[in-house]
């Protein structure tokens, strides 16, 4: 979900990172995954001598990669905080991360609940909002950024969003684009219920209805699952095609590579 967001005031880089699932339908990353991480790792590290402003929404690996931490010479950093509403592994991965920051940054802030202003441009996060159905996985903020009228928001790993505290600073934020990360339906009767999906759906309905969203990107999690249109047919219903994937988005074809894993080992071994 690594994302570039500029406007006249700024160049902003939300969550910085890259990684693959180590075993998805029984099988590791496929070598065009890991092809395409590296390819992926290389943009990133583009934009990020094109940024001013980097932010980390939480400590998973996807998010931010503490083992090339020259990327945030000299940016203004916003992290998530690294010990309140933190679960014990992202405080390990975060107490680590900002030993390798050290004085590399021009300045670092925790961002929680915060907002900056850039001139026009005004980045907001949201109070710690859960990784997910619960706080098991921990915490994220999520970050909206407006700039002269026209406003962007960015969940993080929401994972749905199924919980009160996750849509209403959408609600309240009402953005023109949304990128979210979607239900995580591919772990659907393991690691997340029909229940969550269900309130997922009615959700995105509710966000679709009362906000004045032009483009809703939904992707991250969602695209793991071949079956993601089917998944929330009744919001797509209303969409009126607001709804896209992330490479739809940039004008590119969907590649959904991890999603495809046992396909890809059958053509290609």
């Amino acid at each position: 979900m690594a994302t570039f967001v500029e406007t006249e005031d700024c160049k902003i880089l939300i969550d910085p990172g890259v990684a693959l699932g180590p075993r998805r339908y029984g099988l590791p990353p496929h070598p065009l995954e890991i092809e395409k991480l590296e390819e992926d790792w290389i943009n990133i590290v583009k934009y990020a001598d094109k940024a001013q402003v980097m932010t980390v929404t939480h400590y998973h690996y996807d998010h931010h990669n503490p083992e090339y931490p020259e990327i945030y010479t000299d940016k203004v950093v916003y992290l998530k905080h690294p010990t309140e509403k933190i679960n014990y592994s992202q405080k390990k991965r975060a107490k680590y991360f900002l030993s390798k920051l050290n004085n590399l940054p021009e300045v670092i802030e925790y961002c929680d609940g915060r907002e900056f202003i850039f001139n026009s441009t005004r980045i907001k996060f949201s109070s710690p909002v859960c990784h997910g159905t619960n706080a098991r996985l921990g915490y994220v903020v999520e970050v909206s950024i407006s700039y002269r009228g026209e406003k962007f928001l960015f969940t993080s790993d929401v994972e749905g969003p199924s919980l009160k505290e996750q849509v209403d600073f959408i609600l309240k934020e009402n953005p023109d684009i949304l990128y979210l990360d979607g239900p995580m339906t591919y772990m659907l009767g393991y690691r997340y219920s029909a229940k969550s999906l269900e309130e997922s759906v009615k959700n995105l309905i509710k966000i679709l209805r009362e906000t004045k969203i032009k483009k809703l990107i939904i992707d991250h999690h969602f695209l793991r699952d071949l079956n993601w249109r089917e998944r929330i047919k009744e919001a797509l219903e209303i969409a009126n095609s607001k709804i896209v994937t992330a490479a739809e988005y940039t004008g590119r074809e969907n590649l959904m590579l991890e999603a495809r894993r046992k396909e890809l080992y059958e053509k290609w071994g």
